[in-house]
């Protein structure tokens, strides 16, 4: 396990800096939600299922820092939080999923006239909840993918579904793992993932942490790998699932995917439940993140490309349902054709940034829990 995010019981959050792996690996420690804000814009928080959990646990600092405010003041300051952590980015649904349920346990223990201390306890207590269950969840999905593992696989991936996208655990690196501790011996080969490289930067790193073979790839070389080295499946993560199955993931997976069907390769996708939004109806709705014009101009602080040239760098694509082998989530394995297997798996509406017409999930708000800090 990774410590991707956590909370320490001092009225800290800590938080693991992806922007500075593989080089170092240093852990930064705040108190202001305003930090979590940044380092989830910055990807020195990335993944999904992570934003999600460092969001909510933004929000508890933001009701720490509040306490001794009036109750009215305090309001305004965990809302002004959470506007601002939604604001971070649009597209991972997992986001806005997260701040609803903080949301709604602020306005469950406000309704009871919890204040001060006590309400920053209880916001202290869901962020630890929603933490807790990620890591259930991808266990889950780690043992449910599994079973689509044969032994000796090798196996493809994009971009980093593993620990430093979630909890702790990950989405698709959970199924590479599960098969692994079962006995199964993987290979993983690994796509670098431009512009940013997460898959050479963190997902090589994850699985030679935890003595995994891989072999790092370039992300060009996708389907020359599966022609010539063979590949037994693709695995990947997810930021956003609509109903018909289609699936926005970090830029490059869409090719990948087309690259599999073509060479009848199985392509699945492991995410939580929260990932899939009910009320998206199809993957073009979704919007998409567009990225700074330096991500693709210059690569490790050195310019790459000409000055003033036209840049498009959407953080994501769509990969259609159509594509997608099965989806593996915390609750089994679901196959196409989709619309209508995944009515309903997620739990509570939330409301997403201005853009095409999108939604997100959520669920019946839990209540109070113990654990957090004060």
């Amino acid at each position: 396990m990774i410590e991707t995010v956590a909370l320490p019981g001092d009225g800290t959050v800590r938080y693991l800096d992806q922007t500075r792996l593989p080089a170092a690996e240093i852990h930064v420690t705040t108190a202001d939600w305003r930090e979590i804000a940044r380092a989830i814009r910055t990807l020195a928080i990335r993944g999904a299922p992570a934003i999600g959990v460092a969001a909510a646990m933004g929000v508890a600092l933001a009701a720490r820092a509040a306490r001794a405010q009036a109750p009215a003041a305090a309001d305004r300051a965990i809302a002004s939080a959470i506007e601002g952590l939604g604001a971070t980015r649009p597209t991972a649904v997992n986001l806005f999923w997260a701040l609803a349920r903080m949301r709604d346990a602020h306005a469950r223990a406000r309704a009871v006239g919890l204040a001060g201390d006590d309400l920053a306890r209880v916001l202290a207590a869901e962020a630890a909840a929603i933490h807790a269950e990620d890591l259930a969840q991808s266990r889950a999905i780690g043992e449910h993918g599994a079973a689509l593992v044969p032994d000796e696989a090798q196996i493809l991936t994009h971009c980093n579904a593993g620990g430093l996208a979630t909890g702790g655990l990950g989405t698709a690196l959970a199924v590479i793992y599960a098969a692994h501790a079962q006995g199964k011996a993987v290979r993983v080969l690994v796509d670098e993932t431009r512009p940013l490289l997460q898959g050479a930067r963190l997902t090589a790193w994850e699985l030679d942490r935890a003595g995994i073979s891989v072999t790092l790839i370039t992300d060009s070389m996708a389907g020359s790998a599966m022609a010539r080295l063979g590949v037994d499946l693709v695995v990947v993560g997810a930021d956003r699932i609509g109903q018909n199955g289609d699936v926005a993931n970090k830029i490059g997976t869409y090719p990948v995917a087309v690259l599999a069907a073509r060479h009848r390769v199985p392509f699945y996708v492991a995410a939580p439940s929260t990932t899939i939004d009910p009320e998206l109806r199809r993957g073009a709705d979704i919007l998409i993140e567009e990225r700074a014009a330096e991500e693709v101009t210059a690569l490790a602080g050195a310019k790459i490309a000409p000055a003033g040239i036209r840049v498009w760098n959407p953080a994501f694509d769509v990969t259609p349902g159509e594509l997608v082998t099965a989806i593996v989530t915390e609750r089994g394995v679901v196959r196409p054709p989709y619309p209508g297997k995944l009515e309903g798996a997620s739990r509570q509406s939330v409301t997403t940034p201005a853009g095409p017409p999108s939604g997100s999930p959520g669920g019946p708000p839990s209540g109070p829990r113990p654990g957090g800090w004060a």
